[in-house]
Order: structure tokens, then sequence, then C-alpha cells
């Protein structure tokens, strides 16, 4: 099970430290988290996500280059075609989908051969970092394959909630728990020590 912690703003370095897979640079204005500075140089082993909403490929293709992404997490309504021009310039795609218990997963079919990962988040008003989940029974009906990340609201409070639906048959796809605002001491700024204790948490429990 890997590990992604997105919305990175203040303390990435101290965050890399604890080897996630995983970190992810929001580039939307509207965020708290809106990256405005120098990501700095990070182990070559953790993915650089740069997150976008609504943005055209030359924007993105822009902040791909100048900040060394090695994948995009598109969040908005953002089409088939796009997602295939950014994978078949062999950058990693991560297309998100807001759900709720009356998502339809026909909505999945057009990106199947257009982006790597699926991103599954809790549907609500903002486009991600709604800070709840959404009931992950519905991935029962999970109709394909491809390996996903597990989205919203993901916490310490809820860790045994985590490690039971990681034993479920739905979660056979799941490639990635994506951590965010519940692991924060403001929006950006990531509490090391929670982080930590779940990471480990984590581990201990699927290595047994």
């Amino acid at each position: 099970m890997k590990l992604k912690i997105c919305g990175m703003k203040y303390n990435p370095l101290e965050v890399a430290a604890l080897q996630p897979d995983y970190l992810g640079f929001i580039f939307y204005d509207k965020s708290p988290r809106n990256i405005d500075v120098i990501i700095p140089s990070l182990p070559l082993n953790i993915k650089k996500v740069g997150v976008f909403v609504n943005a055209t490929a030359e924007e993105i293709l822009q902040k791909v280059a100048k900040y060394g992404l090695n994948m995009v997490q598109l969040h908005g309504q953002e089409n088939p075609e796009l997602c295939l021009h950014l994978k078949n310039l062999t950058i990693g795609v991560i297309k998100v989908f807001g759900v709720d218990e009356n998502f339809d997963f026909c909505t999945l079919e057009p990106y199947e051969s257009s982006c790597d990962y699926y991103l599954f988040d809790t549907k609500g008003k903002l486009p991600g970092g709604n800070g709840y989940t959404f009931d992950w029974e519905v991935l029962e009906d999970y109709p394909s394959d491809k390996p996903y990340f597990l989205s919203g609201g993901i916490g310490m409070e809820n860790i045994d909630e985590i490690l039971t639906f990681l034993y479920r048959p739905e979660s056979k796809y799941c490639h990635a728990l994506d951590v965010n605002s519940r692991f924060e001491t403001k929006p950006g700024l990531k509490n090391i020590t929670k982080i930590k204790e779940f990471k480990k948490r984590i581990e201990n429990e699927l290595s047994r």
C-alpha cells in the first residue's frame, strides 16, 4: 500500500524524510495550499505530483517543466483527450472523481485508456480538500482493474476503518492512500508526528 501526502507547501523536506511514495503540490490559485514557491530537491524515489483544476495543457506542461513533476492529478472536468495527450508525453496521469452514494461508475469508461490511475475523493462543494470521507462500500461496484488512490478525509481518527477496508475485496485495486487536511496544523503545514504514526500503523498492520 502506497502513501501520498497532498497539499504540500511549508515543510516538504520534513515530510519527505518520512519516505512517502508521493508528494502532492497544488497549482490552483483558489486553494490555500497553492504553491507559489520553488519546490526543494526531493529524493528520487518520491514522485512529485502536480494537482490541477481545469488547467489547459499548456499551463500543466509549463508547471511540469518548471517544477520537475513526475505526475499530474486532474481534479476538474478534464476530458479524456487532455488526459491522453499528457499520458502520451510520458507524464503519469491521475484522474480524480468525486464520489457519493449515487456515483455512476460508467463515468470512468471514457478514461480507461487515457489515464494511469483514478483517484476517488469525497464529492463536495470544493474540487478536493472537503475533509470528510465517502462511504467506501460503493467501491464494491468498481468495474475496472485500473489501480486507484483513495482520498477524502483520511486521518488518524478513522484508521481502524481504513484497515478494515484494506482487507475487503473492494480494496483489491487500491494502490495508495491519499492524505491531506487531517494531518495539518494549518493549510499546507503538515504535522510530522501524526504522519509518522499513521504510516507506521498502516505498515505494521499490513506486514503481519
